[in-house]
């Protein structure tokens, strides 16, 4: 005769079980002075990051922005002898085409090839406003995910120095910090240097399209002034 009976759920019952979820927030301040630290650091780059990016985007935008019949216009001018008012058309127009438009239209008169350089000077000054600040947003591509692994560092000997302290009977909880610091600053790491080089290639490809404008540009004003009187 067999009897079935009860068995104990070992003392666990289904209302002491609560989920438990992480929030960004906790992701940084749970993770001890370490941990708080190295997140912080990651996300005033994060900041410095987003801002260098929209910041470039607006002004290549507005760069970029020119009137279609501006290069007719100034074609028009020049070849009826009108310079002073391609110079004022060129004054009007704020964007570096109109800038290096101006340039070699002060410059005629001398030979083409003085035009060229003066265009080609110009130019860099140009290409080196486009690219303000860009530079520091390839730095943080590369710097926050060097100090993510900073964090991993300093996490896991925070837990190997717990375990040494503990004579190799450590608690889990105990190892759980370090472990977490290495984590987290890790993923935060990561995550910032994505966004970073994300944006930063964005604008590389942004501000060549804008170089190639104004190379073409230039290309077509110099072969108005060749072309036969």
């Amino acid at each position: 005769m067999l009897i079935f009976q009860d068995l104990p759920h070992d003392g666990i019952e289904s209302d002491d079980v609560q989920e438990k979820t992480l929030s960004i927030l906790d992701l940084a301040l749970n993770g001890g002075p370490a941990s708080t630290l190295i997140i912080g650091i990651l996300f005033v780059l994060l900041a410095i990051a987003l801002f260098i990016y929209f910041e470039r985007v607006f002004a290549i935008k507005a760069a970029s922005r020119i009137d279609k019949n501006f290069m007719q216009q100034i074609k028009d001018q020049v070849a009826a002898g009108k310079l002073d008012a391609a110079k004022m058309l060129c004054a009007k127009t704020d964007s570096p085409i109109a800038r290096l438009t101006e340039k070699g239209i002060s410059r005629i008169g001398k030979p083409l090839e003085d035009i060229n350089k003066a265009i080609e000077n110009a130019g860099t000054l140009e290409v080196y406003k486009l690219e303000k600040n860009v530079s520091v947003l390839a730095t943080v591509a590369g710097v926050a995910p060097m100090i993510g692994f900073l964090g991993t560092v300093i996490g896991m000997i925070i837990a190997f120095h717990e375990l040494a302290s503990s004579g190799g009977q450590a608690e889990m909880g105990s190892l759980a910090g370090g472990i977490y610091t290495a984590m987290t600053t890790t993923v935060a790491g990561l995550v910032v240097g994505i966004i970073a080089y994300i944006g930063y290639n964005h604008l590389v490809v942004k501000t060549d399209k804008l170089v190639h404008q104004m190379e073409a540009n230039a290309v077509d004003f110099l072969d108005l002034l060749d072309e036969p009187v």
